[in-house]
């Protein structure tokens, strides 16, 4: 039986939440504040409240120092110096309180780059759990969100991205990427509101 706005059915046991850089990074004053975390937080803090045994967190971590990183990413840090743990301090990087009151259950997986799929850790976990489904939130839409979709897509995991649940700091390109999400991967991602998965997740 099909779940009503879901193309593939209802979400089953093999299913987590991976909400995606929910942090104080991101939600405090800062040069990569995102103003609508707060607008989305409250969707993400009831999906949690129901399936924190089945949600993990990702959590993006600057570099100590400006400067630091391989590549382009040594690049980034020059222009982005004044985002670098040194500078902003370690407490930045924690996730928002209402959502790391609810860890454990929920678990945490650090990522230095946007994806979390290069460094290992998040595919072990969720191969361990033998999970073939990802309902994603977080943001942002158009950067960390667009990685983790993406890669998820060429592992093969069925994904279901929230809409109502995901933020930016870019109101065109959220939009734009949005419609990227609905016409070119329609076949590989599912774009529901939350309260969809809300009623859909047995």
């Amino acid at each position: 039986m099909s779940a009503p706005g879901l193309a593939y059915g209802p979400l089953g046991d093999r299913c987590v939440h991976l909400c995606v850089d929910m942090q104080r990074l991101f939600a405090e004053p800062s040069q990569w504040a995102t103003p609508w975390i707060s607008r989305v937080l409250p969707r993400i803090v009831e999906l949690v409240e129901r399936r924190a045994a089945e949600t993990v967190f990702t959590r993006f971590l600057p570099a100590q120092k400006p400067g630091h990183g391989v590549g382009s990413w040594k690049r980034y840090y020059e222009r982005w110096a004044s985002m670098t743990i040194d500078h902003v301090g370690p407490e930045m990087i924690k996730l928002l309180p209402e959502l790391a009151i609810h860890c454990p259950p929920a678990v945490v997986v650090d990522k230095h780059v946007y994806s979390p799929w290069p460094e290992g850790n998040l595919q072990a976990l969720l191969s361990k759990r033998r999970i073939d489904t990802l309902v994603v939130t977080g943001g942002e839409t158009d950067v960390c969100v667009l990685a983790t979709v993406l890669g998820a897509i060429d592992i093969g995991y069925r994904v279901v991205l929230v809409t109502d649940a995901l933020c930016s700091s870019s109101d065109a390109t959220h939009d734009a990427l949005m419609t990227v999400y609905h016409q070119r991967f329609a076949q590989q991602v599912e774009t529901v509101e939350m309260e969809t998965v809300l009623s859909s997740w047995s």
